[in-house]
């Protein structure tokens, strides 16, 4: 069942659709404080300089420069000066969603991270900042692909688990998952799969595309084309033995949607590699 989490963590990552709400370096002034708010964003901080005191949840910090710290979306929090030398830091303030669901609202992670590389961290909080700033179509691209990587920094330093009230409804997500995957090569309909989890086919429908982000047959489409890509790379199979193998009766329209999903005709997919 581990193994099912976290094929499901890694898919939910995989969806996550992340948006930049504001990004800045900023000196705090003297009267930063808010007490018992709730923000319906997440926040990075990235400490430059100075002192303060945060409080997540039930969690006190007093980060120090060169710490990183995250603040989940939808958890009460507070922030403060102490000092007469508060904090310098960038700062930013976006979403990372999967469907209608927040990724942090599932994840257990740390809030605070101190073992990141200083001048990385940096360079990428100026970048992010500087295309925060601008209005272009590629500045949007570009701060996206830089958030994306500074969490993927965050991640690959400490592990990431699922919350321990979420465990449940992973499991479920899991168990609909791993049906899917089992069942590539046959033709799967939406009853069947709500059948699976003792759902309403049309309450199902809403169910998987709140945590997925898409419909549970264009997921279906989607892993079926993964499978094709593999075998076409690994194995010498036939055209028509991946079609039967990934749920297509008709080579040929197996050949139409794979190029409609991938840009390649199955043959000029393997002709590639």
């Amino acid at each position: 069942m581990t193994d099912n989490r976290n094929m499901a963590i890694q898919q939910m990552v995989a969806s996550m659709q992340v948006h930049i709400w504001e990004a800045r370096k900023q000196q705090c002034w003297p009267e930063w404080r808010d007490i018992d708010y709730t923000p319906s964003y997440n926040k990075l901080y990235y400490i430059l300089e100075g002192e303060g005191w945060l409080k997540i949840g039930d969690h006190e910090l007093y980060p120090t420069p060169g710490q990183l710290i995250l603040m989940p979306s939808h958890v009460k929090q507070s922030y403060s000066t102490i000092s007469d030398k508060p904090f310098l830091k960038h700062w930013c303030h976006f979403s990372a969603t999967v469907g209608n669901s927040d990724v942090f609202q599932w994840l257990d992670v740390p809030y605070c991270y101190d073992s990141l590389d200083p001048a990385i961290m940096k360079d990428l909080f100026e970048q992010l900042s500087e295309a925060n700033m601008q209005s272009s179509v590629t500045a949007r691209l570009k701060e996206k692909s830089v958030l994306l990587n500074i969490l993927s920094h965050i991640i690959e330093h400490e592990p990431i688990h699922i919350l321990q009230n979420k465990t449940d409804e992973m499991e479920r997500l899991s168990i609909i998952q791993q049906y899917i995957e089992n069942h590539l090569h046959e033709e799967v309909t939406v009853e069947r799969m709500a059948a699976v989890l003792h759902l309403h086919p049309n309450y199902f429908i809403k169910y998987f595309k709140r945590h997925f982000g898409i419909p549970p047959l264009r997921y279906m489409n989607l892993k079926r084309m993964d499978k094709a890509k593999l075998m076409l790379q690994t194995t010498s199979s036939s055209i028509k033995e991946i079609a039967l193998s990934t749920g297509f009766d008709d080579a040929n329209y197996f050949s139409k949607i794979f190029r409609k999903e991938v840009g390649y005709s199955p043959s000029e997919y393997r002709s590639q590699l």
